[in-house]
């Protein structure tokens, strides 16, 4: 588990093995979500880094009868 400081600006350095695990590189933007007591960054990604993404992903659902189709 790596450690992070925050500097006086509210600053801190994503580790550079976790960097280039990612593909973090400068300007890579992140959306900041606060789950219970912890803070998770999420990478943004385009629409086209987006395409393919689901590619394999089983869209069966089960139905009840009463379900109109």
């Amino acid at each position: 588990m790596k450690t992070v400081t925050v500097s006086p600006k509210y600053q801190m350095v994503i580790p550079r093995d976790i960097r280039k695990s990612m593909g973090i590189k400068p300007g890579v933007k992140f959306q900041v979500l606060q789950y219970e007591n912890r803070i998770e960054l999420i990478p943004v990604k385009t629409i086209k880094e987006m395409r393919g993404f689901l590619k394999g992903i089983d869209t069966v659902v089960e139905r009840d009868r009463n379900d109109r189709v």
